[in-house]
């Protein structure tokens, strides 16, 4: 497993240095939009607005959303383009499996992503003027939410694996994700509570806005319940993936496109 993580590292910086352009533009791009949003609400509320931890919130929301955007499209789209260059059904070949290599390919490009999203980071806290808390303790969350992305990802996939082509699900996706990152669920009570711990990376979302935006200690029971959350939604993508790779073989929709 090590060997094919170093090689899809290696592969994954091959193409980085290939079109940095790319890199760079999205980059640019994205910083862009959330100065425009950031601008226009300044705008709107004029010159005396005081954003407080709000914005130190939104910034954690914006910038978690984008990172999560890459992971969720990365093993769906990857296998839409390796069924147009006629590579799929080698990936299936493998004696590692698909379901290890796309997640091994995942985790590989998901390293080079983290360095361009701090860079994003940076960039806004910068324009802003935000202070967000950082600490190593902010790690535990990240890596729950993590865990939920991968998950809906592979499920993402198995969808690409049998419906080929999936992009307008996946930008219909894209704003269900806004909603389960940006919405407060740490503030909810009662029965929106135990809805808030079933729905996935909204718990962990919710611990990294405490520890980041509004300073507080970790609670090492929301941790605990958005590490389960997190990993029951990872077992069950993978699973999916399995049965749609099964029945993708049953059919015969690895040759074509």
């Amino acid at each position: 497993m090590l060997n094919l993580f170093w090689a899809e590292l290696r592969r994954s910086w091959i193409q980085f240095i290939r079109y940095p352009a790319d890199a760079i533009a999205g980059i640019f791009i994205i910083t862009l939009v959330f100065y425009g949003l950031f601008s226009s609400v300044r705008y709107i509320a004029g010159p005396t607005i005081q954003f407080g931890d709000r914005l130190d919130s939104a910034i954690v929301d914006y910038v978690l959303w984008t990172l999560l955007i890459f992971i969720m499209n990365d093993i769906a789209i990857g296998l839409q383009s390796e069924a147009q260059t006629g590579t799929l059904e080698q990936l299936f070949l493998s004696p590692f499996g698909a379901a290890r290599v796309f997640l091994m390919r995942a985790i590989a490009s998901l390293t080079l992503r983290l360095v361009l999203t701090l860079t994003i980071l940076l960039i806004i806290l910068a324009i802003t003027g935000a202070r967000p808390n950082f600490s190593f303790t902010m790690l535990l969350p990240l890596g729950t939410i993590l865990l939920g992305a991968y998950g809906l990802a592979f499920a993402l996939g198995a969808l690409s694996l049998l419906l080929k082509r999936v992009q307008q699900l996946l930008g219909i996706f894209q704003f269900a994700l806004l909603f389960l990152i940006a919405t407060p669920t740490e503030k909810w009570t009662g029965s929106q509570q135990v809805l808030a711990n079933i729905l996935p990376m909204t718990t962990g979302a919710g611990v990294l806005r405490e520890l980041m935006a509004e300073g507080q200690a970790l609670d090492w029971n929301e941790l605990a319940i958005a590490f389960i959350n997190g990993a029951v939604y990872l077992v069950v993508g993978v699973l999916l993936f399995w049965q749609a790779e099964r029945r993708a073989k049953q059919r015969g929709l690895l040759s074509g496109y």
